[in-house]
Parts: structure tokens; C-alpha cells; sequence
């Protein structure tokens, strides 16, 4: 598998282009991400969100228009592509395949994973393709994602976290923003993030 990768927008959220088979699966469009992703893709597939936080989604319409691409997003989050529930003008846009939590997809015959670990939005979840995962906004290198926005719940980021912690095997890691990492090296930290959650509850 190739991966492309360029961050986007005021937050620097990373866009990536997985091509596996010499298909394209276009992940976490943010903003401003079109004219990169079309630059970029070949034979572009699917549009895979992460999570529903609108600089991981802002580019899904105009993706979706101009390629005719479905949309998949985890089931919980789908209703922040319509209703742009932080209010900062997000084009609206409607997934095709509401992804249930840790359903596992066969996409134009390649396999493709959500694996739920909610906390950071309900829905929030990594994208497991071949041995990396796309973590969007749970899992960083030497951090996790917050867990005090609106809809955010750090109950839930613990479950997610001991779930995590369960995982065998080692994954390279690409996650929402910052440098690529591995599940191997974040593991480590893990018991250290579960005990901050906790205190802040």
C-alpha cells in the first residue's frame, strides 16, 4: 500500500490518499483538500471519515461532486456531516454507507475496517487498512484526542483506550494530525492517558 499524506486547513489536519490495489480510498478530506486530492488520485474509490469534526470532513461535497464517490463515516457521527453541529459553515454532506461500530467492509474487493473507539466524538473510530490503521483523532504520536468538546465523553475514552490496550500485533499508525507513529510505541503511554481521563471526570 502507498500512502499520500498532506495536512490541511488552519488545523493542520492530515488528508490521506491510501491506494491499495491501484484503487484510492481518500481519508479525512479536510479543508481545502480538493484540488490536492485530485491532483493526487488515480483511481479514487471511496471517501473514508474517521470521525464526523468538521476539519476531518469539510471537502466530502465537493469530493463526492466532482469524483461521484460514496461517503463512509462511523454510524454515530453521520448526522455532524448535515447539521454542522459547530457551527463553522461546513458544506453539507450525507453518507452513502453509515458504518457500523467495528464493521468490516469489503470495498471494491479491498478489506477495510472501522474499528469504534468512541470518546473523542460517539462514533470516532480507526480505519484499518492491510497493517495501518488511520486513527483520525483517538490516537497520536505521544498523545490522544480530547475529550471535552461537545459530544465528547471521557467515559467513553477510557473504554476505548483499555480496549485499545487489549490489541495484539503492531500497526503503523496515521493519525488527524502530526507525524506518523506505531501502535507498538503508543502502548506505552496508554496506562498514562487512561489515569488522566480518569482525573479529569
Amino acid at each position: 500500500m502507498q500512502v499520500k499524506v498532506q495536512p490541511m486547513g488552519p488545523y493542520q489536519t492530515n488528508c490521506y490518499i491510501a491506494t491499495v490495489e491501484g484503487k484510492d480510498f481518500i481519508i479525512d478530506p479536510g479543508v481545502g483538500a480538493v484540488s490536492w486530492v485530485l491532483k493526487n488520485v488515480k483511481n479514487p474509490v471511496a471517501i473514508l471519515n474517521t470521525h464526523g469534526h468538521f476539519d476531518h470532513v469539510w471537502s466530502n461535497k465537493e469530493l463526492k461532486e466532482k469524483l461521484d464517490l460514496p461517503i463512509y463515516i462511523p454510524v454515530n457521527d453521520a448526522f455532524m456531516l448535515e447539521n454542522d453541529p459547530f457551527g463553522q459553515g461546513t458544506p453539507s454532506s450525507r453518507a452513502d454507507i453509515k458504518v457500523k461500530n467495528d464493521e468490516v467492509l469489503d470495498i471494491d474487493g479491498v478489506k477495510v475496517k472501522f474499528l469504534h473507539f468512541g470518546g473523542h466524538t460517539p462514533g470516532c473510530s480507526v480505519i484499518e487498512i492491510e497493517d495501518c490503521w488511520f486513527s483520525g483523532d483517538f490516537l497520536f504520536e505521544g498523545s490522544i484526542g480530547r475529550w471535552d468538546f461537545p459530544y465528547s465523553d471521557g467515559k467513553e475514552m477510557i473504554k476505548s483506550l483499555k480496549k485499545v490496550s487489549d490489541f495484539k500485533g503492531n500497526f503503523k499508525i496515521y493519525p488527524g494530525h502530526g507525524g506518523s507513529t506505531s501502535l507498538a510505541k503508543e502502548m506505552k503511554y496508554i496506562p498514562y492517558w487512561i489515569e488522566q481521563v480518569k482525573r479529569s471526570r
